[in-house]
């Protein structure tokens, strides 16, 4: 094993200019001390919950089960790392107030990993979706710090190269002494890279491990139908007002609620609804849906989720766009039908859930998101049907937290 981390050790500097340059030319460089195991040190009797969530995705889907550990372990430090910067941030803005440390995961070498082991001192490691790294999952192994991946998954793209290489990564997954994954799908995709069945269980999905707000929502919506578009940014704005004013001329008891992602696009949603000849009010001025009041602007912060609650269908903004989407779920865990436009590489892996479900919709052209809230509103059966697999989806995947916190 002194000859691979030889080996492992020289690469590594090979490799580090390059990635050094990259990192800098794009503004992105970050966290070089603690990723070379320069992070704070803790003692044996800390006992420490150790938690590796890469970037944003996956520090999003930790939220609710870092609270959970906190509540069911409090006399453990916890510990979460990041890979990424913009995971970092995410991270201390999130888990200030639950994590005892929150700092970078080591580079994959045995200088970093070492040190990062020796001041850490993991009572157990997860590692969060699919992060394998197969020296940190030998050096854990070598120390007897279980390590386990929790809310595994490999996706249809990456998994044919997983396949190809399935003879290292049956090396290194038998390292690790557990795999919780999403569906089962992703358990026999582990299985078939190399990891021994035995190991891998299925747990469901964290991101749906979210709870209904008790609080009551009175925006008039009592006798209409809303199409709620939550989180829109600007080129989505005029695609959901002109799809809303050609639904509407067939059904008239369709209203529209929308809320900009930054509310500095109120006046431009303003201007869109007027060119429109639709009237709107202000859901800061107490407005509410009436027959003479098409549109509410959602102009206030921290409601939409709540509001989701009041509408019949849903559009999940930021995804005809760059942005890469926003979370469905908020919209889904009220049993309402979402269609998203094609960018949601954020949330892929709900938005796959979903449309393999029938819970929800990933459409290409704002012609195909027209056409799909029209079968929506036209089509009682289909409106029905997607209802209820909004609810199948969460009965089947609820349960991720309780499973990991009874595994820890």
């Amino acid at each position: 094993m002194l000859l691979l981390e030889i080996i492992i050790t020289i690469l590594f500097f090979i490799y580090l200019p390059f990635f050094f340059i990259e990192r800098v030319l794009h503004k992105k460089s970050h966290g070089w001390k603690e990723k070379f195991g320069g992070v704070k040190t803790f003692s044996k009797e800390d006992k420490v919950i150790h938690i590796h969530c890469c970037s944003v995705g996956e520090a999003l889907a930790i939220e609710n089960l870092l609270k959970s550990v906190r509540e069911n372990f409090p006399d453990n430090k916890i510990v979460v790392t990041t890979f990424t910067y913009a995971g970092q941030q995410i991270a201390q803005k999130k888990f200030a107030g639950i994590a005892d440390y929150i700092t970078y995961f080591p580079f994959d070498m045995p200088i970093s990993v070492n040190r990062f082991l020796d001041k850490i001192k993991p009572s157990a490691s997860l590692i969060v979706e699919t992060e394998i790294w197969p020296y940190y999952a030998y050096s854990c192994k070598k120390r007897g710090i279980p390590l386990s991946i929790i809310n595994a998954r490999i996706s249809d793209l990456s998994y044919p190269s997983y396949k190809r290489m399935k003879p290292f990564f049956s090396l290194v997954l038998n390292n690790y002494d557990s795999v919780y994954a999403q569906s089962q799908e992703d358990c026999e995709k582990f299985i078939s890279i190399g990891m021994k069945p035995e190991k891998v269980e299925l747990m469901g999905n964290l991101k749906f491990d979210i709870q209904i707000s008790a609080d009551k929502v009175d925006v008039g919506q009592e006798g209409f139908r809303v199409f709620l578009a939550g989180s829109t940014h600007k080129p989505e704005n005029e695609i959901v007002i002109s799809a809303y004013k050609k639904l509407k001329s067939k059904a008239c008891d369709l209203k529209l609620m929308i809320a900009p992602r930054h509310l500095e696009r109120v006046n431009d949603i303003k201007e869109l609804l007027s060119q429109y000849g639709l009237s709107y009010a202000l859901r800061s001025k107490g407005g509410k849906f009436s027959e003479n009041t098409d549109v509410i602007i959602l102009d206030t912060l921290g409601e939409l989720k709540n509001m989701y609650s009041a509408c019949d269908l849903a559009f999940v903004g930021g995804s005809f766009n760059n942005t890469g989407g926003h979370n469905p779920l908020e919209a889904s865990i009220f049993e309402k039908p979402v269609v998203s436009g094609p960018a949601v590489f954020n949330f892929k892996d709900i938005y796959d859930i979903l449309s393999k479900s029938g819970a929800g919709k990933v459409v290409k052209t704002s012609q195909e998101f027209y056409e799909y809230l029209e079968r929506l509103l036209n089509d009682k059966d289909f409106y029905e049907q997607t209802r209820n697999a909004c609810k199948n989806v969460f009965d089947s995947q609820r349960g991720a937290i309780d499973f990991v916190i009874n595994k820890i």
